[in-house]
């Protein structure tokens, strides 16, 4: 089910609850490749599963890349690609990293060229069940796979491709060691998935003044959604 550019409520199911889809404005952000440039991407506004008051408070975010995540309303976007894959960065000023201050940070990297052995680095770390092919691949590196978590950081797992994660001020962990977040006053939260056949992997990385702070679960939410679509 769906709901056109005029915002129409509809009803939709998901995680065991039922929720009315919100429209959200959408904010394309230019990228810069390997090779070019690319434009702002155009479309309408989304409607996403997501309550009233966080979609007052949010847009949807865009590169033409296709990498896309939910943020605050009125911050700035960049996009990113390269031969292990695409990111997004929003930031309420102008983007500069590294990000000493509040940021948000979607990396989409492909189980090709070099991404490959930031999949096998994380698979060591957070997923038991990959540890096989994580040491496989990282046969050719110098250094050991790693066996295990970051030591702070507070993990829960959503399936056996799915950790949400919780880096506390600080501390070196998932949301300040494999990311453009430095390590500050405030906790890092997002979420690690697994996706597709290669596998891929995609991190999302959120640390948000604590006056939008509440908005977190649902950009984090919207992102485990949409990595669960096939082909998206």
């Amino acid at each position: 089910m769906a709901a056109d550019a005029r915002g129409l409520v509809v009803v939709l199911a998901l995680w065991g609850s039922v929720l009315f889809a919100q429209t959200v404005p959408f904010v394309g952000c230019e990228s810069s490749g390997q090779v070019e440039n690319l434009p702002s991407p155009k479309a309408e506004s989304r409607a996403l599963p997501i309550s009233s008051g966080d979609a007052a408070g949010l847009a949807y975010y865009a590169s033409a890349d296709g990498v896309a995540v939910l943020g605050p309303r009125g911050w700035y976007c960049e996009g990113n690609s390269g031969s292990g894959g695409s990111a997004l960065y929003l930031s309420p000023s102008p983007i500069r990293k590294p990000f000493e201050g509040f940021a948000i940070e979607f990396d989409h990297t492909t189980s090709e060229n070099s991404g490959r052995y930031e999949i096998a680095e994380m698979m060591g770390r957070l997923f038991p069940e990959y540890r096989a092919c994580a040491k496989h691949v990282y046969a050719t590196m110098d250094s050991p796979l790693p066996a295990r978590p970051y030591p702070h950081d507070i993990l829960t797992y959503r399936g056996k491709t799915v950790v949400e994660f919780r880096t506390p001020p600080r501390t070196k962990g998932l949301g300040t060691a494999s990311t453009w977040l430095r390590k500050n006053g405030g906790p890092v939260l997002g979420v690690v998935m697994l996706v597709g056949e290669g596998p891929d992997m995609v991190q999302v990385s959120v640390r948000l003044p604590r006056e939008l702070h509440r908005l977190t679960t649902a950009i984090i939410r919207q992102a485990e959604r949409e990595a669960a679509i096939p082909g998206h």
